[in-house]
């Protein structure tokens, strides 16, 4: 670890010794929802302090036996070094324990997600672009075991998506895709390019977790719900049912619009799903805005203008711009290997979190 947390520790031994004294008061009971929050706190606060414990033991067992690996004593040499491999194992492992306990867990990160991606500047191939990263993400998913739903697309005459809305669900999906949002940009030689020249065009990815009624109430009043024929490609039963639905948000303007399934019931039920949760972005969007404006290089921040990563096909290269890293494989990448980066991301995002709460903390 680069900090010292020992003082964050500290702290949370002090809160530990709080929430003892609290759930020992049979008062506590009395509400049943401050009961669960303090109950939950203090097995978080417990197994923290355990994990962090259990570390510091493995740092002075690792120096005694790095201490014994160096002696005359030949046999107990031999054991200390196999201990020291099972040590340096150990270590890594409850550090990360360590360092994602200290945070409070991000909002919505059990959730499933709901992915939103538009051709940006670049005409058809942008639009190609938005196609190739639908098949990405769908391929990951299908290799996570994460089962995914197309909801909206709307196909251009190149064979890509001027836009295209699917939801992913599973275990912890929206903390897996939470860091996509944002602009990618894609730099290769279009297939109607005769002089082999580099063009460059971008494509808007918006992951937003999936709310819940309970998160964001649509009042019948405030909403316009007009249903109407399906158009474009799909089939002559598409085209010929009376079941796209679009839904207009009064008091905010917004419109969503859903006519990938034929039945009306299931388009509106997907509109609203699409509708409530972009509300709730807006709502959580302004609420990190007060707690984060200091935070200019926030890696989490999923602003939709910002530009997170270069696709160069050229170069089989990929740049991640956000974390200053560059890999030698989107072949593989746009295959749907894209695990290793989110999760590189996601620990990035999680070390300039850990150092703001302890920069906070120490004021």
């Amino acid at each position: 670890m680069n900090l010292d947390f020992k003082p964050l520790i500290a702290k949370r031994r002090q809160r530990f010794e709080e929430l003892e004294k609290e759930i020992t008061d049979p008062s506590l009971f009395d509400d049943a929802k401050k009961a669960r929050e303090v109950l939950k706190e203090h097995a978080r606060v417990k197994e923290l302090i355990s994990t962090w414990d259990e570390m510091e033991s493995c740092r002075a067992q690792l120096v005694e036996n790095q201490e014994l690996a160096s002696g005359s004593d030949v046999e107990m040499a031999e054991l200390a070094k196999a201990e020291i491999e099972e040590i340096n194992a150990r270590i890594p492992k409850l550090e990360q324990i360590v360092l994602v306990s200290l945070l409070p867990p991000q909002p919505d990160d059990d959730r499933d997600a709901i992915v939103e991606i538009r051709a940006g500047a670049g005409g058809s191939e942008a639009a190609i672009f938005a196609g190739d990263l639908y098949r990405m993400y769908t391929r990951y998913a299908e290799a996570a075991g994460l089962r995914y739903e197309l909801i909206e697309a709307s196909p251009n005459d190149a064979g890509g998506f001027k836009e295209v809305i699917f939801q992913i669900f599973g275990n912890d999906v929206f903390r897996r895709l939470r860091y996509e949002s944002g602009v990618h940009r894609v730099q290769r030689v279009p297939a109607t390019e005769a002089q082999g020249r580099i063009h460059t065009s971008t494509a808007t990815v918006a992951v937003l977790p999936e709310a819940e009624e309970v998160d964001f109430e649509l009042r019948p009043q405030d909403l316009r719900i007009e249903v109407c024929r399906s158009g474009g490609p799909g089939g002559q039963g598409v085209n010929t049912t009376d079941s796209a639905v679009q839904v207009m948000h009064i008091p905010t303007g917004k419109i969503v619009r859903c006519q990938d399934g034929r039945s009306q019931q299931k388009n509106k039920e997907k509109a609203l799903t699409i509708l409530r949760s972009r509300l709730l972005e807006e709502k959580r969007e302004e609420e990190a805005q007060k707690y984060a404006a200091h935070r200019k290089s926030q890696i989490g921040s999923g602003g939709r203008e910002e530009k997170i990563r270069t696709y160069n096909f050229p170069q089989n290269r990929l740049t991640e711009h956000r974390i200053g890293v560059t890999l030698y494989n989107l072949d593989r990448f746009m295959e749907g290997e894209i695990a290793d980066l989110i999760a590189a991301i996601g620990a990035a995002d999680t070390q300039q979190r850990l150092e703001a709460s302890a920069a906070s903390d120490s004021q």
